[in-house]
């Protein structure tokens, strides 16, 4: 979940709040019921208040949602807007909305539960004829010389003042994406290509995958692949988090090569992507091809995942199978007996000095036993 200060910077952004803006002035009318899905602070929920709105269903799972309802309040629309606590997953309402609204994405839009979230939002909440803000995301892709990036990933395991061998790091970075501080135009050794764009009004699958064929504009080294995103909140109204545009909140995200690769002006790039949802997180590959012109000499074909650069314990990973019988640890049980007196009979108190009495062993204090049940109320009680 995002800090109060991570909500400012999204306020401040003013090329991405300028299109929502915009987005809003040209979807919303007076009378519409709007539905603002992940509202944060609630800034887009006002804004379309402000433009008609006769009712509005801010929906936002975190605590944020009470300094929206303060600032709500504050600007004189808090009686048109109804805050609701909960994953928009989890949300019936009693009418379905003119307009959707959203913004749900990470450094790419393929990220956690953004995509399930609007499926389901178009299929369950929105009224026939009505509209979805965002439209669709194209997804770009350039191969790019970026040293300092590399470096950053690579130089820990390559040299160290202590003189130890840290090389069996090295394959487990190479197959993480970052997110560069900063980016430029500068970097592009091929022109930006599309490798797949998501259409909300139509998509129906987490799942995405493309390719793209495209030629090295000038002689350097490729050290990896740089994703972004151009955004169509409605036509002609967006932004972009593209190198050399304007600083976003997004960023754009890096990909490395496994090993550089020196390109010639001309040299021929196709590199085919992939992104599953699994759980709550996306596995990407990407696989890079880089031939000299005219069909000549394979400078490298480079195969990688992040499922690669995940720390993987094989005891853990055992016990994720669908075979395996689970039996409760000594924590698990007394999570268990702890969350079985949750019955609404006892306070926490209680609870807690109950906990202590039968477990000593596991409480030094009567603190530790209240931190344990005050920690297990808020993440399970009602």
């Amino acid at each position: 979940m995002y800090d109060i200060h991570t909500y400012g910077r999204m306020i401040a952004d003013r090329p991405r709040m300028q299109a929502y803006s915009q987005a809003l002035q040209r979807t919303i009318r007076p009378g519409s019921v709007v539905i603002d899905i992940g509202t944060g602070t609630g800034i887009v929920a006002i804004l379309a208040c402000r433009l008609g709105a006769a009712r509005v269903y801010a929906i936002e799972p975190s605590d944020a949602i009470h300094v929206a309802r303060q600032i709500a309040e504050a600007n004189g629309v808090d009686r048109q807007i109804e805050f609701i606590q909960k994953l928009s997953t989890d949300v019936t309402l009693p009418e379905r909305a003119d307009v959707i609204l959203s913004d749900l994405r990470g450094r790419l839009p393929l990220f956690d539960g953004h995509i399930p979230a609007v499926i389901d939002a178009r299929a369950r909440l929105l009224a026939p004829g009505g509209q979805l803000v965002p439209q669709r995301d194209h997804l770009r892709a350039s191969l790019v010389e970026a040293p300092d990036v590399y470096s950053t990933l690579t130089n820990p395991w390559f040299e160290n003042e202590y003189g130890l061998d840290m090389s069996a790091g090295l394959p487990y970075v190479m197959n993480t994406t970052v997110s560069p501080k900063t980016q430029t135009a500068e970097w592009i050794l091929t022109p930006p290509e599309t490798w797949t764009t998501l259409d909300y009004r139509t998509i129906e699958s987490p799942r995405a995958g493309g390719s793209v064929e495209a030629t090295c504009s000038r002689p350097g080294t490729a050290h990896g692949l740089l994703l972004w995103f151009d955004a169509e909140l409605v036509d002609g109204v967006g932004f972009t988090n593209a190198p050399g545009g304007p600083d976003l909140i997004y960023g754009s995200l890096f990909y490395p090569l496994s090993a550089p690769v020196d390109v010639s002006a001309g040299d021929r790039v196709h590199v085919k992507l992939g992104a599953d949802l699994v759980g709550e997180d996306y596995v990407w590959r990407w696989e890079t091809t880089i031939r000299e012109p005219n069909a000549g000499r394979v400078r490298a074909a480079l195969r990688q995942s992040s499922l690669d650069g995940m720390l993987v314990v094989p005891s853990r990973l055992r016990k994720r199978a669908q075979n395996y019988q689970p039996r409760l640890d000594s924590e698990g049980v007394l999570n268990f007996i702890i969350l079985q007196m949750m019955d609404g009979s006892a306070r926490v108190a209680d609870i807690a000095q109950r906990a202590y009495e039968r477990f000593p062993e596991s409480f030094p204090s009567r603190q530790k036993a209240l931190d344990r049940v005050r920690l297990l109320s808020e993440l399970y009680s009602e």
